[in-house]
């Protein structure tokens, strides 16, 4: 009885594996045509799959800016960000999250919102996958075009339609700011008329865009 269990849960656990490397591999290729988090939003889909070629730079830098500062130089995991999101979380007040673009993106394409530690551990199984397969531009890329950009709106096209009609490709380095601004709680930070500390929030962002590109901290993705 103990070895048919133990023998289930290792083909359970062998094909979790070739099933998730698989996926992995196609994405590598082609867009993503929908994720779970999308699927789940009642407000219904936006959204318009976009070469990286055809965003802004303006929003790559803006989001690591915002979002990630050392994309281009972790493996996906930001070790310091992580301890100190555990130390802050356990003074108490506003919870802190210590993830990535590489764990968000995991997150956004392979699994759901919300928290866990078992979604946590997978999370971090298909962090690993992405960053070795994909590679930090696809990874961009597909955070691009997956992120919840607006209600019921995904990726930076239907976001800079939404807010700017305009295309992505055309954003100036303030709309591409205040886009990363709003991505933590799109549902409830404005993007075209953002004031107070949003507002601080979005002109701090732009004015970092110059330094990432200044210091090469989007050199993973343009290189």
């Amino acid at each position: 009885m103990i070895a048919r269990v133990a023998t289930f849960f290792v083909k359970l656990i062998v094909g979790f594996v070739a099933l998730s490397l698989a996926v992995t591999i196609l994405y590598k290729f082609v867009p993503i045509p929908v994720t779970a988090t999308m699927l789940m939003d009642e407000n219904g889909i936006t959204k318009d799959w976009e070469s990286l070629a055809d965003i802004d730079p303006n929003l790559v830098r803006a989001v690591i800016a915002a979002e990630d500062g050392k994309f281009c130089t972790h493996d996906g995991f930001d070790r310091e960000a992580i301890e100190t999101a555990i130390r802050r979380n356990a003074e108490g007040g506003r919870i802190r999250g210590g993830s990535t673009i590489s764990q968000q993106t995991a997150k956004n394409v392979f699994l759901w919102q919300g928290g866990g530690f078992a979604r946590k551990g997978v999370e971090a199984w298909f962090t690993l996958l992405i960053e070795q397969v994909w590679g930090k531009r696809r990874i961009m890329e597909v955070y691009l075009n997956v992120a919840e950009t607006g209600i019921g709106t995904y990726g930076a096209e239907a976001g800079a339609r939404r807010y700017f009609n305009k295309s992505a490709a055309d954003l100036s380095p303030l709309e591409a700011a205040r886009m990363a601004a709003a991505l933590p709680l799109p549902k409830q930070r404005s993007v075209t008329n953002p004031s107070g500390w949003l507002q601080r929030h979005g002109n701090t962002i732009s004015a970092r865009i110059g330094v990432v590109s200044r210091d090469g901290l989007d050199a993973c993705v343009y290189q």
